[in-house]
């Protein structure tokens, strides 16, 4: 089905309204996240399919080796404090 809306002004933004019964066809609802896509001339909203990833997740294939050493960035340039 197709409707015609109009983009109006947000505070600094501009926004549209989406009807309720098309959120209901897709089971959306206020504060579903979204992705917005630009095509040729089309705005494609979807919905957001980027589960949150938790701490324990980011590092699930951390291995704890990490070569980290001190950096020299050279000689102070200027009026730094060393």
């Amino acid at each position: 089905m197709t409707t015609t809306t109009t983009i109006q002004k947000w505070g600094n933004s501009q926004g549209i309204r989406i009807p309720k019964f098309i959120l209901e066809q897709i089971n959306l609802d206020a504060n579903s996240e979204v992705s917005i896509t630009v095509k040729d001339d089309s705005l494609i909203i979807k919905k957001a399919t980027q589960k949150h990833i938790t701490l324990a997740e980011r590092f699930a294939n951390y291995t704890g080796d990490t070569k980290s050493s001190e950096y020299d960035w050279g000689e102070p340039q200027g009026e730094e404090m060393w």
